[in-house]
């Protein structure tokens, strides 16, 4: 996690937040403070928005914190906030609500996921990767599929760094038994899937249509991240063509946690799920 400014901006964010609400203050009328707006400021407590000491230095001073000490420990936490994450190297690969959710996933302590049209990003081979990311990129030129794919690899050592995540996740039938167009490339997958099923910290389950194993999952895929800080909520990431969202209130937290832990329950047994793995590797 060294490098990543999302804990710090998202601690930093929850902070301020904290301090204009207990001062009385609204959105509006920080947002102006610092020529900005009520929706610049809804960002930066949710942690998806830097902005320079000399904002932080006028919202305190509106939300009456004085005490030096105090101020001091927000500044060093928003010097931290204001890093620059690894994925910085992309920039024109990361827009800005990618660049959210890469820092994320990189801090995060626990990956639950569902998917229904391919392998989760993080469970990919380079092979693979190329594939979907062509797929999904019909304009791009070669050197750009390439970058595209030393991205996404980059993004899958964190399963082999020192503490990894914990990683949970299903994956609907359909995707691994839809028809290859390059057999050898879906044996590496199926492969590569089994030896990560192996590891500790990774579980993986097979949603099988016939065991109505992905009905909890209607509208598409998501993850949903949860942080080593106690101080802040989980957080579902749901990704669109061109754009996403992410989603942290109760209630939201509350339907996807519980359409996840369906998903889990209706699915294959993990050990079903490796028979079923070799079974479909065997027919190919």
């Amino acid at each position: 996690m060294h490098g990543n400014p999302t804990i710090p901006r998202l601690l930093l964010g929850a902070q301020l937040r904290a301090l204009r609400t207990a001062a009385g203050i609204s959105r509006h009328t920080a947002g102006y403070a610092i020529g900005s707006s009520y929706t610049t400021i809804g960002r930066i407590e949710l942690g998806w928005d830097s902005f320079t000491q000399q904002d932080l230095a006028e919202l305190l001073n509106l939300y009456g914190v004085h005490d030096q000490p105090e101020r001091d420990a927000l500044f060093a936490l928003a010097a931290q906030a204001n890093t620059r994450g690894w994925w910085h190297r992309f920039p024109d690969l990361v827009p800005d609500w990618f660049e959210a959710y890469l820092g994320l996933e990189d801090a995060a302590s626990i990956i639950r996921c569902y998917q229904s049209q391919f392998v989760p990003d993080l469970l990919q081979t380079e092979h693979y990767a190329r594939a979907t990311i062509r797929l999904a990129n019909p304009l791009a030129g070669p050197d750009e599929i390439e970058r595209r794919v030393m991205l996404r690899m980059h993004r899958a050592r964190v399963l082999h760094r020192p503490q990894p995540p914990k990683i949970w996740a299903v994956i609907n039938e359909r995707v691994l038994r839809r028809p290859p167009r390059h057999e050898a490339m879906m044996r590496s997958q199926i492969e590569h899937l089994l030896t990560l099923s192996t590891l500790p910290h990774i579980t993986l389950q097979v949603a099988s249509p016939e065991r109505r194993g992905d009905t909890a999952a209607g509208n598409g895929p998501f993850t949903i991240l949860r942080l080593a800080q106690a101080a802040l909520p989980d957080i579902v990431y749901r990704e669109q063509l061109t754009s996403a969202t992410c989603l942290n209130t109760d209630g939201d937290l509350d339907l996807y946690t519980i359409a996840m832990d369906q998903l889990c329950v209706e699915a294959l047994p993990t050990i079903d799920t490796t028979t079923f793995l070799t079974e479909t590797l065997a027919s190919l």
